[in-house]
């Protein structure tokens, strides 16, 4: 199902659909990594691995993270549609002041719940100026191109 761009713009500022959990890559690492595991049998040879490495002796374990990983990190909604953080602060604010996004707070460039982010606080500004519609918009554009905010942080 298609979710128009304006559904996915975080209350902070972040654009779910440049989220690299959203975009699918959590899980598709989890396949990858299985898929590797798998070819060189380290699946099957893990209690013989065990004996030279002990870290190994704990593979039923790391299955078990693996499909943690998966199920809690490999579909995520979004997060107005309660993706995300259970617990987000700013969420919770956003909602107790019934605002789409923090932008709408005039206490936006000081609030020590967005001291986290400052590309989240750039990307407030910037729907302060144009909206969050367009900014959404802008925002899938540069996804249908290939970005992730994961690029961003991971390096």
């Amino acid at each position: 199902m298609s979710v128009a761009p304006r559904e996915l713009v975080g209350y902070c500022g972040l654009y779910c659909g440049a989220c690299g959990i959203r975009q699918g890559r959590i899980r598709q690492a989890v396949e990858n990594l299985r898929k590797v595991v798998s070819a060189y049998g380290f699946d099957k040879a893990a209690p013989e691995l065990a004996k030279w490495e002990p870290a190994f002796g704990h593979y039923a374990e790391f299955e078990k993270v693996l499909d943690g990983f998966a199920k809690l990190l490999g579909n995520c909604p979004g997060c107005v549609a309660g993706g995300g953080d259970p617990g987000c602060v700013v969420r919770q604010c956003c909602k107790q002041k019934a605002y789409a996004t923090c932008a709408e707070c005039g206490e936006m460039d000081t609030c020590e719940k967005l001291a986290r982010s400052p590309s989240g606080l750039e990307d407030l500004r910037r729907i302060r100026v144009v909206g969050a519609g367009r900014w959404a918009e802008e925002m899938q554009k540069r996804v249908d191109a290939g970005y992730c905010q994961l690029d961003d942080t991971v390096r």
